[in-house]
């Protein structure tokens, strides 16, 4: 029989945690000040219920001062009762110091009976210590700590508390023995960019390894997961979609196959993103919704264009079927873009998803490994039967052909790419399909264009040589014939 998790309160961790902590543990979190361990600990203490008691032990920052900050963040104190062990206003000016004695021997027996006592007194079910490391200035030696810890650790689980504590990490603090004596062991960490949430421990049960993405706001504190795709999957017939081009589709054979992952590639203003929302434009009329996150274009600019030439994403976005979501890259992780990402296909059911583009998804990986992430979250889109169009933006108008320079074309099951052509003095386009996993497709270029009627594809441009390189050449009558 499976046993019932406790929730840690804080959004995202539970799910890092394989549902939440097991009940009569004890949880060291660690990390350096300003990182978060006290609003994790408030987290956990607010998730008891009415019929029971939380206790809340503070050996350095006053009760006043706590309570205050918690209000400020929203958090309901009625069921934590506080503990404050801290030193009192009038300890400097009182001189308490001790000639004869030790500071732990004189100190330790009054903190250890008014934690008793309290103990006894709320049979708490949840018990939060900032911080830990405070009790080590109340020990002799680093043995005497140990087992003074094992000690109230046992003591603690044994009248039926779920235990977190606080510790204090640094250079002149080390945690190795906290880390030795709890059952698990979080690690919150505030970089210069980011802040992070990582289970090194956790007894009797899995948990999502690696870093994850932490936001500490007016809200307190949330944890976006990284993505794990293997365990999504959702059942879906892989129909073909129809750009509602006719060339187009004779290009691809019939269009994109539903839950395929295309890379559309191409220089600057060649027609990328307008390729993509054809394919949502057809979907719209199917009552299908899908997502366009754009990180270099803002919603109107988009908007404006589509509208420019017969796409009516204004009425899509009305109607619901369509939904252009303009990322600040910069201020979001990975993880976090990966959780906006899933309410989108798992709350609304959307059916395509576009990333325009891939040059400013790469803004929020922030020196990360670009194509784990992006692996990760294709693959997630994919077991979802969510058709991903990913947009590509490669240097250079004409000259060598280049598929993306990312290292990502190994994902893709379709490649469809786009060239500025130079032909007698004029600036023209032209698409072609480089890989198409699930079906044939043709093997020759089409002229491209985008007009005010919307996108317009020619025939195959048989007469033309030397395509990829962007100035092409007649070729010669005679040739041709042959």
């Amino acid at each position: 029989m499976t046993q019932k998790r406790l929730s840690t309160g804080v959004a995202g961790l539970d799910t890092v945690l394989s549902g939440g902590l097991i009940p009569n543990q004890a949880y060291l979190i660690r990390g350096k000040t300003g990182t978060g361990k006290t609003t994790s600990g408030l987290h956990f203490l607010t998730q008891t219920s009415s019929e029971e008691t939380a206790l809340f032990i503070t050996l350095g920052e006053a009760e006043a001062k706590i309570r205050h900050n918690a209000e400020n963040l929203g958090f309901d104190l009625t069921n934590i009762h506080f503990l404050d062990l801290g030193p009192s206003a009038d300890f400097f000016a009182a001189d308490k110091s001790y000639d004869i004695f030790s500071p732990a021997d004189v100190e330790r027996g009054s903190i250890t009976e008014q934690i008793v006592q309290s103990v006894q007194t709320l049979k708490p079910k949840r018990v939060f210590i900032d911080s830990i490391t405070q009790f080590r200035y109340l020990a002799r030696n680093s043995y005497q700590f140990h087992q003074q810890m094992l000690s109230f650790i046992r003591y603690l689980i044994d009248e039926g508390a779920t235990t977190l504590l606080g510790s204090e990490i640094g250079n002149l603090t080390p945690d190795d023995d906290l880390q030795f004596l709890s059952d698990g062991i979080i690690t919150l960490q505030a970089l210069d960019d980011r802040r992070t949430i990582q289970v090194d421990k956790f007894r009797g049960s899995s948990f999502i390894e690696g870093t994850h993405s932490l936001r500490l706001d007016d809200d307190g504190m949330c944890v976006f997961p990284q993505l794990k795709p293997d365990k999504f999957r959702r059942s879906f017939e892989p129909t073909i979609i129809s750009s509602g081009v006719p060339a187009l589709d004779e290009l691809m054979h019939g269009g994109l196959e539903r839950g395929t992952i295309t890379i559309i590639t191409g220089p600057t203003g060649v027609g990328k993103t307008t390729f993509g929302i054809q394919f949502m434009k057809e979907a719209a009329g199917r009552g299908e919704r899908s997502v366009v996150y754009t990180f270099e274009e803002s919603e109107a600019s988009i908007l404006h264009r589509c509208e420019a030439i017969n796409i009516p994403v204004k009425a899509m976005v009305e109607q619901g079927t369509l939904n252009i979501d303009a990322v600040e890259a910069l201020a979001l992780t990975p993880e976090e873009f990966v959780q906006a990402v899933r309410q989108e296909v798992e709350n609304q059911n959307t059916r395509i998803v576009m990333l325009d583009s891939i040059s400013g998804y790469r803004l929020s990986i922030r020196g990360d490994n670009l194509v784990n992430h992006i692996h990760a979250l294709c693959r997630y889109l994919q077991n979802m039967g969510v058709t991903t169009l990913l947009v590509n933006e490669i240097e250079g108008v004409t000259g060598d052909f280049k598929v993306t320079g990312q290292g990502l074309s190994y994902l893709a099951d379709n490649i469809v790419f786009f060239r500025h052509l130079e032909i007698r003095g004029e600036l023209r386009k032209a698409i072609g399909v480089l890989k198409k996993r699930l079906s044939n497709f043709e093997h020759t270029l089409r002229e491209f264009e985008i007009t005010r009627y919307g996108i317009k594809v020619g025939p195959p441009l048989s007469n033309l040589r030397n395509i990829l390189s962007g100035v092409p050449e007649q070729i010669p009558p005679s040739s041709h014939s042959e």
